[in-house]
């Protein structure tokens, strides 16, 4: 199996709500099937963190969030002060507030959402990972 992930399903209650939230936030949706509705990224990275921990990072416990799975879909920033923009867009859109923009104690600066379902966003500035050209990331950063 090639190390990469061709696609991450999110289920969600309401279509038109989840894809106008998701459009909101400036995405746009590529051609798909009736039924689904699809957004091409650029690239990911899955990340391997104690379930405890990451509910410990969003200020909570993992019985405090509904549904809360240890999993969480990050999108990663150029500058610090993305994270922002983006969290307080997504606020806007209808997103529910789990914990504002903050520095964290390995030297990033992180915020945490969910979507209108209730699937948990990091928005992060990694100054040890810098985005490639392409806005691609990789663990450590690009080559």
């Amino acid at each position: 199996m090639e190390q990469r992930v061709s696609l991450i399903t999110l289920g969600v209650a309401d279509m038109n709500r989840s894809t106008t939230f998701y459009e909101s936030l400036g995405w746009h949706q590529t051609e798909s099937p009736d039924g689904v509705a699809a957004f091409d990224l650029i690239g990911q990275t899955i990340g391997l963190y104690p379930k405890t921990k990451l509910a410990e990072d969003m200020g909570l416990k993992v019985e405090e969030i509904s549904g809360f799975s240890g999993i969480t879909l990050a999108h990663n920033v150029s500058n610090k002060g993305d994270v922002a923009e983006i969290y307080d867009a997504a606020i806007v859109a209808g997103a529910q507030a789990i914990k504002p923009p903050h520095d964290i104690f390995w030297g990033g600066h992180i915020a945490y959402f969910a979507d209108p379902d209730g699937h948990v966003w990091e928005i992060a500035h990694n100054p040890f990972s810098p985005l490639g050209p392409n806005g691609e990331f990789q663990w450590n950063g690009v080559a």
